[in-house]
């Protein structure tokens, strides 16, 4: 199953590295990562997206704390959230294929940012699986190049139960007591 981690770190050199290498010790692949500013100044926020399974989940965050620059991680699979995921698609469209695709762009509330004599690049915000079909029609008029940025998440409403709430080992569970392999 596909969890997903808001991380909290301190927007400092290297910190990037020090999550991710926590991610490649522990032999888990992250399927997506995305790192921005958040409304605090010195804050930034990581959304990690890593296929695992609740254990691993419950483990993974137990370990993120561990890091010095980590603030807060916020696990929001199982919460009530929004999920987005941008694209840019660049697309061979000439004639009237260009007509087409324009069409297309329109039917997924996409947009076109980029016209040229021989293509278009198209900006697509959304879920994942719409992205996905999106890139899928399109893919017979030639996709020439794509790059997503990755799932981001929020959770709904105006007040996150988790958001104030330090880490506490013995919520955690069964994990507190799990003393393998701790080293960071």
């Amino acid at each position: 199953m596909l969890h997903t981690f808001a991380v909290y770190v301190d927007n400092k050199p290297g910190v990037l590295n020090r999550v991710a290498s926590l991610f490649r010790r522990r032999a888990f692949n992250i399927e997506s990562l995305t790192v921005g500013h958040t409304e605090r100044p010195g804050v930034s926020r990581m959304t990690v997206v890593v296929d695992t399974d609740a254990y691993g989940a419950r483990r993974l965050e137990a370990h993120l704390y561990k890091l010095v620059p980590v603030k807060r991680v916020e696990d929001v699979t199982g919460a009530p959230s929004i999920v987005r995921d941008l694209a840019l698609i660049k697309v061979g469209a000439v004639g009237e294929a260009r007509t087409q695709v324009m069409q297309l762009v329109d039917v997924y509330r996409a947009r076109v940012v980029d016209v040229s004599p021989d293509s278009l690049v198209i900006e697509t915000t959304g879920a994942e699986d719409k992205i996905d079909s999106l890139v899928e029609v399109l893919r017979p008029y030639g996709v020439m190049e794509m790059v997503r940025t990755g799932r981001v998440a929020m959770a709904r409403g105006s007040h996150n139960p988790s958001v104030n709430r330090a880490f506490d080992p013995a919520a955690a569970g069964p994990i507190a007591d799990d003393v393998s392999d701790c080293s960071v």
